[in-house]
């Protein structure tokens, strides 16, 4: 008999409980259905199911081979979908989960052309800086970006996501540039009350000593905009991602300050529900992200 039929009937056997349950999976008659899993185990030389009229029940050697087979039917079944997606046109509602600056500023774009390219797809975006639960909410990417909790969800690196101090040329006129760390517990600061994978400011220096900076702060705002905007204003020294602050660097806005000290870097990451088959709509729509970004993002062009 056919190996491959005998091994679906197999993994749908053990997935209904019973072979009249697989026997209507595959479209065969209980009798049928048995007499491929009598020939599979005769063709392996091993028994995989004991069976009785009421129940049945994997060996050892039969939980170990209905595990590959399974992933192997998994797999097949991944590939025929990509196969025959692959030239279709990709349909329905895109829903999309994003930081708000991080949206805001950066995704308009894409979103725009992926639309222009892509006229039978609709988008919605929820800009949000909390972790949204994709799942209970419907969504089919997120972009998160620092360190990523452990999860189920698939991960896709977009971007590097790097940190930095500065400040604007008014203020440093008035207050002086800042020569150390250490120079910052004294200033004016300005944090993001909402960070998570890196709540205080942290540098490096030429010798590998990390310095971190604490303390009470001028402003705090849970809006990294609302920070940009007191930074552009010259209220204090502002910390944070270079896809909020480099456009304004660029444009000779704002100042980077202790250039000679490394700030961490994070990653802009678009994850997604599983790593099964992924519907064309949510697939492309990461490519054009990843094309948008990549390890030289425009935001660091300065």
């Amino acid at each position: 008999m056919d190996r491959f039929a005998s091994i679906a009937v197999f993994v749908a056997a053990v997935d209904e409980g019973s072979l009249v349950a697989a026997g209507r999976r595959a479209g065969l008659s209980a009798s049928m259905a048995g007499k491929y899993l009598s020939a599979l185990e005769a063709d392996l030389n091993v028994r995989l199911l004991q069976r009785s009229t009421r129940s049945l029940s994997l060996t050892e050697a039969g939980r170990a081979y209905y595990l590959r087979c399974k992933r192997i039917l998994e797999e097949l079944d991944d590939a025929n979908s990509e196969a025959s997606d692959a030239h279709s046109t990709a349909r329905g509602t895109l829903r999309v989960a994003a930081p708000v600056t991080f949206g805001a500023m950066h995704m308009g774009d894409v979103v725009a052309r992926y639309l222009e390219s892509h006229p039978h797809v609709n988008i919605e975006v929820a800009l949000d800086d909390r972790y949204v639960d994709l799942q209970n909410n419907g969504i089919d990417v997120a972009i998160r970006i620092g360190r990523l909790p452990d999860s189920q969800l698939v991960a896709r690196r977009l971007a590097p996501c790097r940190m930095t101090v500065c400040a604007s040329p008014a203020f440093l006129a008035r207050e002086g540039v800042p020569a150390t760390p250490e120079d910052l517990h004294r200033a004016p600061r300005l944090a993001f009350s909402e960070a998570v994978s890196m709540p205080e400011w942290t540098l490096t220096d030429e010798a590998g000593r990390e310095h971190v900076v604490d303390g009470p702060h001028r402003m705090q705002a849970n809006n990294m905009q609302m920070l940009l905007s007191a930074t552009l204003a010259g209220v204090g020294i502002a910390y944070g991602p270079t896809f909020v602050f480099g456009p304004h660097i660029r444009a000779k806005e704002l100042v980077v300050l202790l250039p000679g000290y490394r700030a961490p870097e994070l990653t802009v990451h678009a994850v997604y529900p599983t790593a099964r088959y992924v519907p064309s709509k949510v697939r492309r729509f990461i490519e054009y992200l990843a094309d948008a970004f990549g390890d030289r993002p425009p935001w660091d062009a300065y």
